[in-house]
C-alpha cells in the first residue's frame, strides 16, 4: 500500500491513486474517494480559472436524479442548488424544420412516479465552480487530496510494480491506481495500450443559450428532426439551452451565420410555444460521435467517464454514465482499501468493469440505434416510429420505467449514487 508521505526519490511522491484529469469525473472522484482516507493527487492540463470562465464551455448538463444524490453526499450540491433546474417533464417528439411537431408524442410526467424531478440541468461552468469548492473544502479539512493544475502529464510508466506518472516539470507520482479521467482524447487511455471501436456520426452539435418570452415550466423537449435531434432543455430562469444535432457540413455553415439569421434558423426549429425566442452569448459546436472503450481496467489502470466512453448527446446521459462510473469506482476501491487490497489489483479492478460496462454499452448502442432511427425523411420509417411514440405514450408502465432509467435509480446502484456512505 501506498501513502501520502512516503516519497523514493526526491522528485517522486508516492499516492494511493493518481486521477488524470481534474473535469467533471475527475474532481467528484477525488472527493469520494479522499473522504474515505485514500490519498489522491489529480492532474489537469487547464488552470481552474479558465475551466470556470463563461466563455470556456457553453454545455449545459442533465444531472438525474440519482447522480444529485451522489453530489449531496459529496457535499458539492449545496454550491449548485441556486444554479440547478427541475426536470419536471420531458416531451418527445417527431417534426420537421419549419412545419413543427407531429401530432404524436411521448410525455413523461414525473409526477408519476413520486414528489422529486426526473433530474436537473446545470450549466457545466457552475458544475466545475462547485466541485473546485468542494475540493478547496476537503483539503482545508486535511483530507489527503491535493489538485495539480495546470500540470500536463509527458509519460505514464506500466513497467514497474506501481504506476509511475510523470509531469512535464519533472516530478513523478507513484499510485496503486492510476485513473485515466482526461476525456475522449485520453493520453492515459492510449499510453496504457486500450482499444477502442466507434464511428462518426457526420453531425455537428451546435450548443447555444436562448431567452423566450414565456416560462418553460421545467418541461425538456427533444425534437427529432431529418438532420437530427434538436433538444430544448430549461434553464434557470425563462432561458432554454438549445442542443442543436445538424448534418456537418450544414452545421458548419450555420455556425457562419450572422446573429440576425441565426436567430431566425433558431426560431425555425424552435417554434412559438415559449414566445419571441432570443439567442443571447455565444455559440459552440462538436463533433458527434461514438467511442466505446473495449475494456475499462488492466493492472494499476482504471478509465471513467468520457475516456471509457463517448455517446451520442441526445438522451443527455453522458455525464450520468461519468458520474455512475465515479461511484462505482469508488466504492470497489474503498473497500480494497478497508481489506488490505492493493488498489491496482485486477480482481479489485475486474469488479468496476463488470459493474459498468453493461450499463455503458447498452445506453450506447440505445442512443446511436436512436439517432439512426430518427434522424432521417424516410417516410415508412416516419410512420412506424410515429407510431411507436404514440403507443408508448399509453402504456403507463413502460413510461415509468423509462423516466426510472433516466432518474438512474433502476439496476445495481453503487452506494453513492443512493446517497449513503460507502
Amino acid at each position: 500500500m501506498t501513502n501520502q508521505n512516503t516519497t523514493t526519490k526526491p522528485n517522486q511522491v508516492s499516492r494511493d491513486v493518481v486521477i488524470v484529469g481534474g473535469g467533471l469525473a475527475g474532481l467528484p472522484l477525488a472527493l469520494a474517494l479522499s473522504a474515505h482516507g485514500v490519498s489522491v493527487s489529480v492532474i489537469d492540463v487547464l488552470d481552474p480559472l479558465s475551466a470556470t470562465d463563461a466563455a470556456f464551455d457553453g454545455r449545459i448538463s442533465s444531472i438525474a436524479l440519482a447522480s444529485s444524490r451522489m453530489l449531496q453526499h459529496l457535499d458539492v450540491w449545496a454550491d449548485l442548488a441556486a444554479h440547478a433546474q427541475p426536470i419536471a417533464d420531458i416531451v418527445v417528439t417527431d417534426g420537421k424544420v419549419r412545419e413543427g411537431a407531429s401530432p404524436f408524442f411521448l410525455h413523461f410526467d414525473h409526477e408519476e412516479i413520486g414528489d422529486e424531478p426526473l433530474g436537473y440541468m446545470i450549466e457545466n461552468r457552475y458544475l466545475r465552480i462547485a466541485l473546485l469548492k468542494a475540493v478547496s473544502r476537503a483539503i482545508e479539512k486535511g483530507e489527503p487530496l491535493e489538485l495539480l493544475a495546470p500540470a500536463k502529464v509527458s509519460s505514464l510508466n506500466l513497467d514497474s510494480t506501481q504506476p509511475v506518472v510523470s509531469l512535464v516539470d519533472g516530478r513523478e507520482l507513484v499510485a496503486d491506481l492510476c485513473v485515466a479521467a482526461d476525456g475522449r482524447g485520453s493520453m492515459v487511455r492510449d499510453w496504457a495500450g486500450f482499444k477502442t471501436i466507434g464511428w462518426d456520426y457526420d453531425q455537428l452539435g451546435i450548443v447555444t443559450t436562448v431567452e423566450h418570452a414565456l416560462p418553460h415550466e421545467g418541461v425538456a423537449q427533444e425534437l427529432f428532426l431529418p438532420s437530427g435531434p434538436f433538444a430544448i432543455l430549461p434553464m434557470v430562469g425563462n432561458r432554454s439551452s438549445l442542443v442543436w444535432t445538424e448534418k456537418s457540413e450544414l452545421g458548419r455553415a450555420i455556425m457562419g451565420l450572422d446573429d440576425v439569421r441565426f436567430a431566425q434558423e433558431c426560431e425555425a426549429r424552435f417554434g412559438s410555444y415559449l414566445g419571441k425566442v432570443t439567442p443571447v452569448g455565444p455559440r459552440w459546436s462538436y463533433p458527434l460521435s461514438l467511442q466505446l472503450a473495449q475494456d475499462y481496467v488492466k493492472p494499476g489502470v482504471a478509465l471513467i467517464g468520457d475516456a471509457a466512453h463517448g455517446i451520442h448527446p441526445l438522451a443527455g446521459q453522458g455525464l450520468n454514465l461519468g458520474l455512475r462510473d465515479v461511484a462505482a469506482l469508488a466504492q470497489v476501491v474503498v473497500e480494497a482499501k478497508r481489506l488490505g487490497l492493493g488498489m491496482g489489483q485486477m480482481n479489485v479492478l475486474e469488479r468496476y468493469q463488470t459493474w459498468r460496462r453493461f450499463d455503458n454499452v447498452s445506453l450506447a448502442l440505445v442512443c446511436d440505434g436512436l439517432n439512426r432511427l430518427f434522424s432521417n425523411d424516410i417516410g415508412p420509417l416516419r410512420f412506424v416510429r410515429d407510431l411507436g411514440l404514440g403507443l408508448v405514450n399509453k402504456v403507463a408502465p413502460a413510461r415509468k420505467l423509462f423516466m426510472r432509467h433516466a432518474g438512474g435509480t433502476v439496476g445495481e446502484l453503487p452506494k453513492l449514487m443512493q446517497g449513503r456512505e460507502i
